[in-house]
C-alpha cells in the first residue's frame, strides 16, 4: 500500500514504522524542521519538510496514486478541512483523521444517524473522512475495560464474544512456577489456549517444551468466568473495588468519570470474572486546576470532587487516599501518571491504573508497581493499522510492546481459508488461531485441528508483527 502520514509526532512516528515493517510506502509530511530530520534519519521513508493540509505537497507526496491518507496533526480542524480536500480531488483516497474534540465525534455519528439515507454506500463519507478516530474514547474504553476486570492485569476483549485475552504475572510460589508449558492443562480443566509468553522482556508464541518460571507473563485465552481461577493459579490475589479515585478531569478523565458513574449509581454491577450483583461504590475525582475541578463538580454533582494535587503528601493524608482501593491517573502529564501509580501504591493503594504514552513507558510503569498501564499512542495506532488492513480485517491489537499482533479477521469468499480445516493451514512459529466464530454461530469456539473453516467465518489469531503481512497474504486477500 502506499500510504501519506500528515504529522510525525509520537503517533505519526509509530504508525510510520508498523508499516513500513509491513513493506508499504510510506510518505510523511511534518512542518517542523527539527522533527524532520530526526525522522529522516530513524525511518526508511520519504520525509517531507512542509504543510500537509496543501493539496500541492499532497500532490508532490504522491496523493493520486496513494491508497489512504492519514491526518495526525495537532489541529482538528486541519485533520478534517484536509480530508475533505483531498475527498473533492481523489475520493478513492481513504481518509483517516485522529480528532480529539468529543463534539466533532458527536456531530458526525448524530447527523450520520439522522440522514443515514443520504449517506448510502455509493455517497462520500461526510466530512469527506472514512474513518474518525477518537484517542480520548479509545484510552478511556481501555480504563473502564480494565476497571471491570478488578484492575489485576491488561485485558483484552472481543465483541459478542465471553472469550478474553488476560495477561498474567506468574508469582512466586505459584504452582506454575518450574512447570513446562505442555503441562498446563494438568492444573485446570477449563476450557483455554496459552497465546503468548513474555520472558526476559522477549515475546513468542508458545512451544511445549517451554519452561515457565516466576515473574514470567503469561497471554491466556479464556471465558471470563474462568478467569479467577487463571489469576489464582498464578498467584494473584483479587479484592473487590469499592473505592476508587480518579485524578485528572481532563477530556480523558472526564470520559473516565462519566461511564463510572453510571455504574457507580446503577442497581446492579458487574461481579468481578462472574454475574451480577448489587454493590456500592464510591467514587471521588482529584484536580488540581480550578477550572476543571469545577466543570467536573458541576458535571457530576452525586460526586465528590477534590481541588487538590495527588502528589502532595497533607492532601492524601487528609483526604485518606492511601485506604483506597483503586487510583486511576488519568492526567495529560502521562510520566506524572506513572509516578502517582506508583507513589500511591507504596502507601497502601491496592490497584493503580495509569494513562501512559506507549507501550515502552507501559512496561516501565509496572516494572515500577503500577498494575494496569494504557499506552494511548498504541490503541490510537492499532485503531489506524486496523482500518488500512483491508475489509477482511476487523481489529487489530498490539500486545507485549508490539511484538506481537491480535487480528480480527473475516473469511472472504476468495481467501485461501475456505473448505480448508485448521489442521491444513497450520504454520507453526508463523500465526495462532485462537478462535473461530461461523457466520450464522453466536458463539465463538476454540477451535481444535479439525474444525473446518467457511466464508464469513470470524477468526481471532494471533503473528509475529513482521509477520503480519506474510499471513495475511497467506489467506489470500492481504490489503484487499
Amino acid at each position: 500500500m502506499n500510504i501519506i502520514i500528515v504529522g510525525a509526532g509520537l503517533t505519526g512516528t509509530e504508525l510510520a514504522k508498523r508499516l513500513i515493517s509491513e513493506k508499504n510506502d510510506v510518505v510523511i509530511i511534518d512542518n517542523d524542521e527539527e522533527i524532520v530530520r530526526h525522522i529522516s534519519n530513524r525511518l526508511d521513508c520519504m520525509v517531507i519538510e512542509a504543510d500537509g493540509n496543501s493539496l500541492e505537497t499532497l500532490e508532490e507526496a504522491g496523493i493520486a496514486k496513494a491508497d489512504a491518507l492519514v491526518m495526525l496533526t495537532n489541529s482538528d480542524e486541519v485533520n478534517m478541512i484536509t480530508c475533505s480536500l483531498v475527498d473533492a480531488v481523489y475520493p478513492k483516497v481513504t481518509k483517516i483523521a485522529r480528532v480529539r474534540n468529543y463534539e466533532y465525534h458527536l456531530n458526525r455519528y448524530n447527523t450520520l444517524a439522522q440522514h443515514a439515507s443520504s449517506f448510502s454506500d455509493k455517497s462520500r463519507p461526510l466530512y469527506g473522512i472514512d474513518f474518525m478516530v477518537y484517542p480520548d474514547m479509545e484510552a478511556a474504553k481501555a480504563v473502564i475495560q480494565a476497571v471491570e476486570h478488578g484492575a489485576v492485569t491488561d485485558v483484552l476483549t472481543f465483541e459478542n464474544s465471553e472469550y478474553e485475552i488476560m495477561r498474567v504475572v506468574v508469582e512466586k510460589g505459584s504452582r506454575l512456577d518450574g512447570q513446562q508449558v505442555q503441562n498446563l492443562r494438568s492444573f485446570i480443566e477449563k476450557p483455554f489456549l496459552l497465546v503468548y509468553l513474555e520472558q526476559q522482556e522477549q515475546a513468542s508464541l508458545p512451544v511445549g517444551s517451554t519452561v515457565i518460571h516466576a515473574e514470567d507473563c503469561l497471554g491466556i485465552l479464556a471465558k471470563r468466568t474462568d478467569m479467577k481461577e487463571f489469576l489464582e493459579l498464578c498467584g494473584s490475589e483479587l479484592k473487590e473495588l469499592r473505592k476508587i479515585a480518579l485524578v485528572g478531569a481532563g477530556h480523558i478523565g472526564t470520559l473516565i468519570a462519566e461511564q463510572l458513574v453510571k455504574k457507580t449509581t446503577a442497581t446492579k454491577m458487574p461481579k468481578l470474572f462472574g454475574s451480577l450483583r448489587k454493590v456500592k461504590r464510591e467514587f471521588v475525582i482529584i484536580e488540581k486546576n480550578a477550572q476543571r475541578a469545577q466543570i467536573a463538580a458541576e458535571k457530576f454533582p452525586s460526586v465528590s470532587v477534590f481541588k487538590g494535587d495527588a502528589t502532595d503528601e497533607g492532601f492524601i493524608a487528609e483526604e485518606g487516599l492511601a485506604s483506597y482501593d483503586l487510583i486511576i491517573s488519568a492526567t495529560h502529564n502521562h510520566e506524572l501518571n506513572m509516578v502517582v501509580s506508583a507513589y500511591m501504591k507504596s502507601l497502601g493503594v491496592k490497584k493503580t491504573i495509569s494513562l501512559v504514552a506507549s507501550g515502552g513507558f507501559a512496561e516501565i510503569a509496572r516494572n515500577i508497581g503500577v498494575d494496569v498501564a494504557v499506552p494511548i499512542k498504541d490503541t490510537v495506532v492499532d485503531t489506524i493499522i486496523g482500518h488500512l488492513r483491508g475489509k477482511s480485517v476487523t481489529g487489530v491489537h498490539s500486545v507485549s510492546d508490539g511484538d506481537l499482533e491480535i487480528i480480527e479477521y473475516v473469511i472472504s469468499e476468495t481467501s485461501n481459508l475456505v473448505g480448508k480445516a485448521i489442521k491444513d493451514i497450520a504454520n507453526p512459529g508463523m500465526f495462532l488461531v485462537l478462535l473461530v466464530k461461523g457466520e450464522n454461530s453466536s458463539e465463538f469456539i476454540i477451535p481444535s485441528g479439525n474444525t473446518v473453516l467457511n466464508k464469513g467465518d470470524r477468526l481471532v489469531l494471533i503473528c509475529n508483527m513482521e509477520e503480519t503481512h506474510n499471513v495475511l497474504a497467506y489467506f489470500g486477500d492481504s490489503n484487499e
